[in-house]
């Protein structure tokens, strides 16, 4: 496993389960940004794909499926799908067949930030490494060429605030102005009303990776 994958999946793993673990578990019904899922869903389903990918599944990643583990899960005791997501991990922890989801749990954990109110919820630390994964998924995904600048990169401690998304050796077709948290929210199409942004050549659906 790389270490750049490495230390988003450990990070992740340091900030999100003991946010869990001291979340009342009526805030597990909460609404989250993925339709139809709640905290306690988003939860199930992270579990169920780091256990499938490290044991050696190969999950299909399908809407169905995906909504079927999370289906099977919502009769467990809360601390039995917490015991699950924590033993997740640990089988996780170096196992590189996970490293195609690395950069989507971390997403998830954000939208769980989101749904708890956490304030930074899409800027979560290993952020610097976070974005290295969104640029490498934005020339896997085929995202058009467009450069970003973040407009808190300084506050935020960042080696730079230019991000260019899409293949680098292509010529930019527009540019974007926004800060990290928008940035991760216009690729997920997470709550675009709270993006502000200015976006010249592209639209923003053009730049969306996940769903």
């Amino acid at each position: 496993m790389r270490d750049l994958h490495a230390r988003v999946l450990q990070a992740e793993r340091e900030v999100l389960l003991p946010l869990l673990d001291r979340t009342l578990e009526s805030d597990f019904d909460r609404t989250t940004v993925c339709e139809g899922w709640s905290v306690r869903d988003i939860v199930a389903h992270c579990s169920a794909v780091l256990t499938a990918l490290a044991t050696g599944g190969r999950p299909s990643f399908t809407v169905r499926d995906n909504q079927r583990d999370v289906e099977q899960r919502r009769s467990w005791p809360l601390s039995d799908l917490l015991a699950e997501l924590k033993q997740a991990h640990d089988l996780a922890a170096g196992s590189a067949q996970v490293e195609p989801v690395v950069l989507g749990l971390w997403i998830h954990g954000s939208d769980i930030r989101d749904a708890l109110s956490i304030p930074n919820a899409y800027a979560a630390p290993a952020l610097p490494d976070a974005l290295t994964l969104l640029v490498e998924a934005s020339i896997a995904k085929g995202v058009p060429p467009v450069d970003v600048t973040l407009t808190d990169a300084a506050d935020r401690r960042l080696e730079s605030a230019q991000v260019c998304l899409g293949e680098p050796s292509a010529e930019p077709v527009g540019w974007l102005r926004t800060d990290t948290p928008g940035l991760f929210r216009i690729v997920a199409r997470r709550r675009l009303e709270l993006v502000e942004r200015d976006i010249v050549g592209v639209v923003v659906e053009d730049l969306r990776m996940f769903h």
